[in-house]
């Protein structure tokens, strides 16, 4: 008995590597578990990027185990490379780590600055109430500053 799209009732869809690269998926087909018929965007970009045999024999040459680990690796990394073709996720990672050092900066100078004004309310006070705030001070306000002594340094200006 036949459906109306013509295929036989039981038979499963081609995945997503099959249907696009317009082959028959057999049952043992490497890509049919990590590109599902319903998510074709997936293989698309790895194919376009990677090309289908060269995802095939990584797949081939991988144990079972790790192949779910390495298409996401593959998407995740196609995806970017489809954004930034030049630099792809280490483009990515670039402007994060980028992020990172002014937000680092910017607290380095928050913390300074508090420093600063506590130091100042310290020296505006009365002889007798100094020395009440300075105990105060130590108690209440610790603050320790970090400071990355591997990238002292690099410039964290651009």
């Amino acid at each position: 008995m036949k459906e109306s799209s013509g295929r036989k009732q039981g038979v499963a869809s081609p995945c997503a590597a099959c249907k696009l690269l317009r082959r028959r998926c057999t049952h043992d087909c490497v890509f049919s578990p990590y590109f599902p018929a319903d998510e074709p965007h997936k293989f698309a970009s790895v194919h376009k990027v990677f090309g289908a045999s060269n995802v095939n024999k990584m797949l081939q040459e991988l144990p079972e185990h790790q192949r779910g680990d390495a298409v996401s690796s593959m998407v995740y990394e196609a995806n970017a490379r489809v954004r930034d073709p030049v630099y792809g996720c280490v483009g990515a990672i670039s402007s994060l780590q980028q992020q990172i050092d002014v937000l680092q900066t910017q607290l380095a100078y928050a913390q300074a600055e508090v420093v600063h004004m506590r130091m100042r309310q310290l020296e505006n006070a009365s002889p007798s109430s100094r020395d009440l705030q300075s105990r105060r001070a130590k108690s209440h306000f610790n603050m320790d500053m970090v400071v990355d002594q591997d990238n002292m340094d690099t410039s964290l200006w651009p």
